[in-house]
């Protein structure tokens, strides 16, 4: 890709099925908009609807089930160091696979609900990745973790990021400032967006990965853990090569029942598992930098 490219949604949109393209669509398709590519129209309903993405809903219930079941087991690490940190992490997951099964899961609704789930999404996507990182700087213990300014500060923080970014998302789906309508036009020119979906997120997993590899190797002086974080990594990886790669073939080749977004919920909550695995791991015995004022 050039960089004239940089801010382009179109290309994106016409081979994945991505949240942000729901923003993107003409302000008069109903359903998730066609962009010339292989359509994703999965089951048949009445009245000439379709429910897009079968798969992608069955996981997505699938991961609000095991991140409930995380966030429980978390609450029996009493003297884990980022016990809180790491629920709250869960809980901006549990909300994205929420607001994913009403977005990516095309669902037959109203588009304006459509696109308030889907600005939901992506600032939750932001909010919740900030959240993760955060939970890497809370593993230095600069402010000892699970008390009111930790917890408050991170809330904060990821609540900012969602309000910032789902503002933009709405004004763009909504038309409420008219500030955006050019997205609509070929290629789909929207930089705010895709510096606050594509590259922020982006940014923000790598510093997780490199700030907890630090703390890993260099604090701790273990190299079990890294096993877990690389796994969480690769799997992520490859959950976004199906979704931006491999996806329109995964279209063309079952007729539009299934593209690789089923594939990218399926590889995300296996990385977020294997998030909460290393996170584990390394809370199992004490820190060299432990402090002892737990409740």
């Amino acid at each position: 890709m050039g960089s004239t490219d940089f801010g382009n949604f179109k290309d994106f949109c016409k081979d994945s099925t991505l949240p942000v393209c729901n923003l993107l669509s003409s302000p008069n398709y109903n359903q998730t908009g066609s962009w010339g590519g292989c359509e994703l129209t999965g089951i048949s309903l009445n009245g000439g609807d379709h429910l897009a993405n079968i798969g992608s809903i069955v996981l997505c219930g699938l991961a609000i089930a095991a991140s409930i079941f995380l966030v429980l087991r978390s609450e029996k690490k009493r003297a884990a160091v980022g016990r809180r940190e790491m629920q709250l992490f869960l809980i901006g997951y549990i909300i994205i696979s929420i607001c994913e099964i009403f977005s990516v899961g095309g669902f037959p609704l109203n588009k304006t609900v459509r696109i308030a789930f889907s600005a939901i999404h992506i600032g939750m996507i932001i909010a919740t990745i900030w959240i993760l990182m955060l939970n890497a700087v809370v593993g230095y213990q600069i402010i000892d973790d699970g008390t009111p300014m930790s917890l408050g500060l991170m809330v904060a923080s990821a609540g900012a990021l969602l309000i910032g970014t789902g503002y933009i998302a709405l004004d763009t789906g909504l038309q409420f400032t008219g500030y955006w309508d050019s997205s609509y036009d070929s290629p789909n020119r929207n930089v705010a967006l895709y510096v606050l979906y594509q590259l922020v997120p982006l940014i923000l997993l790598v510093a997780f990965f490199v700030l907890e590899a630090i703390l890993v190797i260099r604090v701790l002086g273990e190299t079990r853990p890294m096993i877990y974080l690389t796994a969480a990594g690769v799997l992520f990886a490859v959950g976004q090569v199906f979704n931006y790669v491999v996806s329109k073939h995964i279209c063309e080749g079952t007729n539009g029942k299934i593209d690789g977004s089923l594939f990218q919920t399926l590889f995300t909550l296996l990385s977020v598992v294997m998030i909460w695995v290393f996170w584990s791991s390394i809370t199992e015995d004490d820190w060299p930098m432990q402090t002892s004022n737990y409740p």
